[in-house]
């Protein structure tokens, strides 16, 4: 890297590698006085209205979207926590074909859209089979970049364990 990255941008889910990963960019984004954005994106690879549109309690579509807007909210307060502030969260959505590739694209369209100059995520999420058969969300970042990404692997702390009384220090 030829100079600090001044936006860097996060992708998370619910896996120990992307609190990982969210840890480390807050950490990254308070030493190098940079905004940091904070991405999941939803993979809509299901059927969501098998039944019709007749129901009257929410759809699965309707409480994946809740679960996503719950876990970036939950993210966002952790790191403000930390005493890092979040520039923006977003919720982007992943197509059906080729999920592993798709939500990475959307991870890497977002940083070109925001001028991102690192991009940081966990180096596996909550894939299982598939990310055997087709590779990585992080591997289509890293494959599809614009600019630097770090690759985070699980860490002793990360923010599922991390308590409201440790602070983000910088590391030298």
């Amino acid at each position: 890297m030829n100079e600090l990255p001044t936006k860097i941008l996060v992708a998370t889910d619910r896996s120990q590698n992307a609190f990982a990963a969210v840890r480390k960019a807050a950490e990254t984004a308070h030493a190098f006085g940079a905004e940091l954005h904070v991405v999941h994106v939803v993979p809509v690879a299901q059927p969501y209205h098998l039944f019709g549109a007749d129901v009257e309690e929410p759809s699965i579509y309707e409480e994946d979207m809740q679960w996503a807007r719950d876990l970036l909210g939950e993210q966002v307060r952790k790191i403000e926590e930390s005493g890092v502030k979040v520039t923006k969260a977003s919720l982007r959505e992943g197509e059906p074909d080729a999920e592993v590739i798709s939500l990475g694209e959307e991870i890497v369209v977002l940083s070109e859209e925001i001028g991102a100059g690192l991009i940081v995520s966990g180096s596996r999420g909550l894939g299982g089979v598939r990310r055997a058969l087709v590779g990585s969300v992080s591997s289509s970042i890293v494959r599809h970049a614009h600019c630097p990404v770090l690759v985070v692997r699980r860490q002793e702390k990360a923010w599922a364990v991390l308590s409201t009384s440790d602070q983000v220090e910088p590391t030298h």
